[in-house]
């Protein structure tokens, strides 16, 4: 649908002048928006997200640009990890702690296991919207408009709480701010050094074979620490210090809500526009229509940038997308996150490998095991772990094969003892989903699944 009732040749009109302005996507066409039915409702909740401040500062985007630009050639790995849908109810200290924890633990466990330096990006502090296959669903004998996140609507089973609040987007706003705040209090508190590696194993993980063999590791780091003194490296006069004092966690989330994203969109001191509600922002499968509104706003702003890549992506068309995004071929300003399934990334990842390397646009290339191998049982989506291990090495295979980098991970997950997964470590069968199945929107690893996994791709990873 268009957002305005505009001509496709204007759109693309527009986009051949090369110009751009933070509100130019309103000419293109727009996938999976809510329809606000209140206007004057939507007009006052963008007045006050422009007000506010952005939540990130321009500079901490383009320190992430940079660690970015490492891993596009080969120099680091990126793990991008968190929840499939944030929900307000769960922007608590506890939970916010208990995600950065499972973050940093998979961080170290890669760390050992590649020897190179880990991009550390959480799915936080922001990802409070989710596109759906449909606009309705049914609840038992209810039709409601789906649920799109709680920056759109309820979750309630109630067509009431469905209708679409535009004032939800600027709690959202407050949401995000609040957890940037704790993880920025966490940090500064030295929660994220890695003197504190022990603490970041929960205790209904740390008496489990895996979180045994974390306990492994962070050993094997306290020694590590203990002789640095005596070597004569400190955090002031040696870059390890910025793996071993203090550990950025930088922030994204899918760029879903063209509107929230323009109301945060700001000038920096050169100038040019950086979106100011994450470090890094994504391009989801169904929205990255290469005349679509949602690339249009995205070739503007100064953020890195992630575009979803699935199975219906041509090699042709993957290339465009990095002309059209990255014209300057910026390292590490394009990530692409490959979502194939298990038994498709073999046959259909290593075309798109190969148009992209021959075009020669530096990308991060990462994996997302998760989309690509959802299923429903009994009523609930799952995925199998095995499915999810498997895509990750077929993954690696191709990258192996063709001679190019495999940057990184990006997963679903929560700190919590939940069962949405099947498989894994404590052998998760169907029967146990109706257990502790929490999710908003998709299924999540839970903890002892997220570190066993960073085991497995640690083993992958090239020594």
């Amino acid at each position: 649908m268009l957002h305005k009732d505009v001509a496709g040749g204007t759109a693309r009109a527009a986009r051949r002048s090369g110009t751009w302005s933070p509100d130019s996507w309103r000419l293109f066409p727009l996938e999976q928006a809510p329809e606000w039915p209140d206007e004057s409702a939507l007009k006052a909740a963008l007045f006050e997200l422009e007000r506010l401040p952005p939540l990130i500062d321009p500079g901490e985007s383009r320190r992430l640009l940079g660690a970015l630009g490492q891993v596009a050639s080969g120099r680091a790995i990126v793990l991008q990890a968190g929840d499939c849908a944030e929900s307000f109810a769960d922007v608590t200290a506890e939970s916010i702690r208990d995600r950065l924890s499972l973050i940093l633990q998979m961080a170290v466990v890669l760390a050992f296991g590649s020897g190179l330096p880990i991009v550390r990006v959480g799915r936080l502090a922001g990802q409070f919207a989710k596109p759906r296959s449909s606009r309705f669903e049914r609840i038992g004998d209810k039709e409601m408009l789906s649920f799109r996140g709680d920056m759109v609507n309820d979750d309630a089973p109630d067509p009431a709480a469905r209708v679409p609040d535009p004032s939800r987007m600027v709690r959202a706003y407050q949401y995000s701010a609040a957890t940037l705040n704790q993880l920025r209090a966490l940090s500064a508190g030295g929660f994220t050094s890695l003197s504190h590696v022990h603490a970041w194993n929960p205790g209904f993980v740390a008496e489990t074979a895996e979180g045994r063999r974390y306990e492994e590791t962070a050993e094997e780091i306290d020694r590590v620490l203990a002789f640095l003194p005596g070597a004569g490296a400190t955090a002031a006069q040696s870059e390890a210090g910025t793996i071993y004092d203090y550990a950025e966690v930088f922030t994204s989330h899918e760029a879903l809500l063209l509107d929230y994203e323009q109301a945060l969109t700001r000038r920096d001191e050169s100038g040019r526009y950086f979106d100011g509600s994450a470090h890094l922002l994504w391009i989801g499968d169904r929205t990255r229509q290469l005349g679509g509104a949602h690339i249009e706003f995205a070739r503007g702003i100064t953020n890195p940038l992630g575009v979803k890549i699935g199975p219906s992506v041509s090699p042709d068309e993957t290339v465009v997308l990095c002309e059209v995004l990255n014209p300057e071929r910026i390292p590490g300003r394009i990530s692409l996150i490959c979502r194939l399934g298990v038994t498709g990334v073999e046959t259909l990842l290593p075309p798109i490998v190969e148009a992209v390397k021959e075009s020669g646009h530096p990308v991060v290339w990462q994996c997302d095991p998760m989309h690509g191998n959802t299923f429903v049982s009994d009523g609930r989506k799952t995925r199998r772990f095995d499915d999810i291990v498997g895509e990750i090495r077929g993954f690696f295979t191709v990258h192996r094969q063709l001679g190019t980098w495999p940057g990184g991970i990006h997963v679903e997950l929560t700190g919590g003892d939940v069962t949405e997964c099947l498989g894994g470590i404590g052998d998760i069968s169907e029967e146990h989903l109706p257990l502790r199945y929490t999710t908003a929107c998709d299924p999540r690893l839970n903890a002892r699944q997220a570190l066993d996994l960073a085991f497995r791709v640690a083993e992958m990873l090239p020594g």
